[in-house]
């Protein structure tokens, strides 16, 4: 939207500069190079005359924003620039100065053209190709500026509702030779500017456009293309909401790349490329969410049950011989492989660390699946090899708080007869105390109970009752 909001801006530098001829690009580069290629044609009268108008109209928007009870001032600045600037160049004669004015209008409305329709044309081809390309692109664009309007005013719009409209208005006006309908930025942005509510002030709006056309059309002769462009400008600028984007930077980084990316889209591109990077930005950043979740080590709060992040909670105690590792989204064949690596990686970190510390040697890998909200087959077979690669490093496997789904996967993939049924526990509390209670036997055993010894079945056996 900002940067939509930029284009626009830069395409009345034609009406302030009093150009007549201009770039129908609507890129930077393409502005700036029909602009500084023209210089011997610059205006300084119509370029004076708009800055002067531009000021009024955004300190006219300042006093409404400062004093929300004086909101008429800035409702009526459009209306009395106008004004006052086809009376301005009337008295001055500034059309001989190299300021543009509108100029002669005709009076009237257009005429029914239902007639005219003719389906039997060599161009009927041409003309649907062409009507269903510009159709996409400005539902598109109106669907774009009525959720950029939406979010100002935090409110919802109903896209389907937006395209029959659309839709309507468009078949209706082809029957009257009337423009392409849609939702363009400079309009909708007058319309917001101006404290526009409800749908009633496209209804007053055309109702004045009307007795315009009708009767007031000679009163426009000497209407300066300039003030034109200043309103334009002052309502496009209330939509570049730069304060957002430093919100952004300090929030999200990743965010912030994506809004800026979006913005210099449209500004070097279009609106559709700026769109267009800014949905596969965001698509790319799921991918990458899905495909390398965040694992975490857990340790228990002191004098409580609870287990949380050791990076989170500086005070959380580690359980020796014992590795909890928590896997905070579902497990898809898009991470299955980079989770069984990470896992393998924070079993080698955390028996480098008890070696370095002369603690006791690993024994137990709990995993927390209580953020695995589902599993697919490749999770499933990723869960196996975990319980394999596990076992010929002498350690054992636990599982803590599965879901509903995820329990029903494992059980249909007969994970849990792989893992064992005795190994898998409602919370991370439970699952540790089993395992405390398993190192606390062995501590009575001839042999670990990883070894198999009878001793050791015996003690397990013990631990089921």
């Amino acid at each position: 939207m900002g940067g939509a909001a930029t284009v626009v801006c830069l395409q009345q530098l034609k009406g302030i500069l009093g150009l007549e001829h201009f770039t129908h690009g609507t890129d930077l580069v393409s502005v700036m190079r029909s602009v500084f290629s023209q210089t011997h044609k610059w205006s300084w009268e119509s370029a004076l005359l708009g800055f002067c108008f531009l000021f009024y109209l955004l300190v006219a928007r300042f006093v409404s924003t400062k004093r929300p009870k004086l909101f008429w001032i800035s409702a009526m600045a459009p209306l009395t620039s106008v004004i006052l600037g086809s009376i301005l160049v009337y008295l001055t004669r500034a059309e001989k100065h190299g300021v543009q004015v509108i100029g002669e209008l005709k009076k009237g409305l257009n005429p029914i053209t239902i007639m005219d329709l003719s389906f039997g044309s060599q161009y009927l081809s041409t003309t649907i190709k062409t009507g269903i390309v510009t159709g996409v692109i400005a539902l598109a664009e109106g669907i774009a500026v009525g959720r950029s309007f939406a979010m100002f005013k935090n409110y919802n719009i109903d896209g389907n509702k937006e395209m029959i409209a659309f839709g309507m208005m468009n078949i209706a006006g082809s029957c009257t030779s009337c423009y392409l309908t849609t939702g363009p930025f400079s309009r909708s942005a007058v319309n917001f500017n101006a404290g526009c509510k409800t749908a009633v002030s496209n209804i007053v709006m055309a109702i004045a456009v009307m007795i315009t056309l009708l009767f007031l059309t000679p009163l426009f002769h000497y209407t300066p293309l300039v003030v034109l462009s200043s309103i334009i400008i002052s309502a496009m600028l209330g939509l570049i909401n730069y304060e957002e984007a430093i919100h952004l930077w300090s929030l999200d980084k990743f965010d912030f790349v994506v809004c800026m990316s979006a913005y210099f889209g449209v500004v070097f591109g279009s609106v559709e490329i700026g769109l267009v990077i800014a949905v596969a930005l965001s698509l790319l950043r799921v991918l990458m969410f899905v495909s390398r979740p965040r694992t975490s080590a857990l340790g228990q709060i002191p004098n409580s049950t609870i287990y949380r992040s050791i990076d989170q909670y500086q005070n959380a105690i580690t359980i020796p011989g014992i590795l909890i590792l928590q896997i905070d989204a579902p497990i898809y064949f898009a991470n299955s492989s980079y989770l069984r690596e990470r896992i393998s990686r924070w079993v080698d970190e955390e028996e480098d660390r008890l070696k370095s510390s002369e603690e006791n040697g690993l024994q137990y890998v709990i995993l927390a699946l209580s953020a695995v909200g589902n599993i697919d087959t490749s999770g499933i077979t990723m869960i196996g090899e975990v319980k394999k690669v596990m076992e010929r490093r002498g350690l054992k496997l636990v599982l803590a708080n599965p879901g509903g789904e995820v329990i029903k996967k494992i059980n249909k993939g007969k994970l849990i007869e792989v893992i064992g049924q005795e190994w898998i526990y409602l919370t991370v509390g439970e699952a540790v105390g089993a395992c405390k209670f398993m190192l606390h036997t062995c501590k009575n055993v001839e042999k670990p109970i990883l070894n198999g010894s009878a001793s050791g079945k015996e003690a397990r056996n013990d631990n089921n009752v």
